[in-house]
């Protein structure tokens, strides 16, 4: 039954980050080409400073769905019930600090951008964004948060891509009849407040969640522990187009955005191929089952290492060709940055070998245990950026972030294999190995295969795009397939028992 929720939850995760890919695409190309790069910096800059508000949250999310795992295991309602209510409290306070921050932000923010934007085209715009942003806080993350727990992440992600590609319909046929940008974003903000909202009725309808009777508070524990890994989470996101805008300009920034959205799109893909396992690590962890636990995560530990080496392989041979298509005709900055390009995938790369291993970390509960590693990660980040990014400009801020995600990796590595999965560390530092010597090897053969082509349209990109994934993809499954043979067969299997012969339900 895990299994075939986990397979579900990826299934429909993978679908939600190609949706948003794919709209992500559209919708800034489309706003770049109408309303110039410094608009959409100064969107993308807008939306970063509105993400500091989850500094509040104090790594709760986490710390909520490793408590719920248990009583959703045991089938206790009530429990369930009190968590979800105290949560819910915490979250309502964050809501209400967000109009306060909103209302600080509406008098500095403008300031620092006075230069390029009109005080009040700052302000509204701000205004509008935050709207969905308050939506989330208020209607829907406590309820995000226990279908997450439920192994249910499907139900989220079809509301997440459904609510997506409608914006992208109502944003282009907008800039069509040239409405301004205030009525775009603010149409984009309305259709983004319907997710929560639905969400929060299906939870309460579906599982008969009633709050009324709930009397008790309950103490989630590590919440203070939980701080540091979501501070370094939101440096890690939010930094690096901060330190942009006040050391340079939001020209700068848009530049920085559309690289960072090729691969934080990959780095969502590859991330969707966990929803819902961490879930069920969880509830492997709180029923005692080592034995299962370990063979399900070595199983699982070879399908996600083929899968990242194939993605960030070809993710480095075709990103600056895609990049040139994309910003065609655009003249205000050069978008060509192929250091910086590399700088940035092999430090999302680092990011993209943790996950496995900080899942099941967090999924364990160990916060406190990892606590300093956070904040380490969270100080490397922003000291290195801040000073490099003087010389090196988005090059400095792009090495400040390698640094911080190699480091962090390391520690969650360590702890992972130690203290929960009791192995040595050996494995994953084969894994990685192999992975770095693949990576050396293939990219050239790729970036023969990419002079081949004349890249001059979409159709062309992606003529190209198919040769090299499949080329890559040959390559690495088959050179995986020799090395870890007997993993090979066990993951073959587990597909054939829990997906292939009985179907997903």
């Amino acid at each position: 039954m895990r299994s075939k929720k986990a397979i579900k939850n990826i299934i429909a995760s993978v679908c939600q980050q190609v949706v948003i890919f794919v709209c992500g695409l559209i919708v800034p190309k489309a706003i770049i080409s109408t309303f110039g790069s410094s608009v959409n910096g100064l969107i993308s800059s807008i939306t970063q400073f509105l993400s500091y508000i989850s500094l509040l949250e104090a790594g709760i999310g986490p710390v909520i769905k490793a408590a719920l795992y248990k009583p959703i295991a045991q089938k206790d309602k009530q429990e369930i019930e009190k968590i979800l209510k105290s949560s819910q409290k915490f979250f309502r306070v964050i809501s209400g600090i967000l109009i306060i921050y909103l209302i600080i932000l509406c008098f500095v923010y403008p300031l620092i951008v006075a230069d390029q934007f009109d005080y009040w085209f700052t302000v509204s715009l701000i205004v509008i964004i935050s709207i969905s942003t308050f939506a989330e806080y208020f209607f829907g993350m406590v309820y995000t948060l226990y279908l997450q727990a439920e192994q249910k992440t499907y139900i989220t992600a079809l509301l997440q891509s459904g609510s997506t590609i409608l914006n992208a319909i109502l944003v282009i046929m907008l800039i069509r009849f040239n409405t301004n940008i205030q009525i775009v974003k603010l149409v984009s903000a309305f259709v983004f407040v319907l997710r929560p909202i639905i969400q929060n009725i299906y939870v309460k309808k579906k599982y008969n969640i009633n709050f009324k009777e709930v009397k008790e508070k309950y103490n989630l524990k590590q919440k203070w522990d939980g701080l540091a890994q979501h501070i370094a989470a939101v440096v890690h996101s939010s930094t690096d187009v901060a330190v942009l805008t006040i050391f340079t300009n939001t020209a700068e920034v848009s530049v920085y955005t559309v690289y960072l959205f090729v691969v934080n799109g990959v780095k969502n893909i590859v991330q969707a191929f966990t929803g819902g396992v961490d879930a069920s690590f969880g509830d492997m962890i709180v029923k005692g089952e080592k034995e299962n636990l370990n063979k399900s995560f070595k199983t699982y530990e070879l399908f996600y290492y083929t899968l990242i080496t194939i993605v960030y392989i070809v993710t480095m041979i075709l990103i600056l060709p895609f990049v040139s298509v994309y910003t065609r005709g655009i003249t205000d900055i050069n978008y060509y940055r192929p250091t910086f390009a590399i700088l940035i995938i092999v430090a999302e790369l680092f990011w993209s070998i943790r996950l496995p291993y900080s899942s099941i970390t967090l999924a364990a509960g160990h916060f406190r245990e990892t606590k300093k590693g956070a904040w380490l990660e969270a100080f490397l980040n922003l000291f290195l950026s801040i000073i490099l990014v003087f010389k090196f400009g988005m090059i400095g801020v792009a090495i400040g972030t390698l640094v911080a995600m190699l480091v962090r990796t390391i520690e969650f590595i360590y702890h992972s294999s130690k203290y929960i999965l009791k192995r040595k560390i050996r494995d994953a530092v084969g894994r990685i190995t192999l992975l770095a010597i693949e990576t050396l090897l293939i990219v050239p053969i790729g970036m023969i295969i990419c002079n081949r082509y004349n890249v001059d349209s979409y159709i062309t990109w992606i003529i190209m795009a198919i040769s090299v994934t499949l080329t890559v993809a040959f390559i690495v499954i088959s050179v995986n397939s020799i090395i870890y043979k007997k993993d090979v067969k066990s993951l073959i299997d587990m597909l054939k028992r829990n997906f292939l012969k009985r179907g997903v339900n």
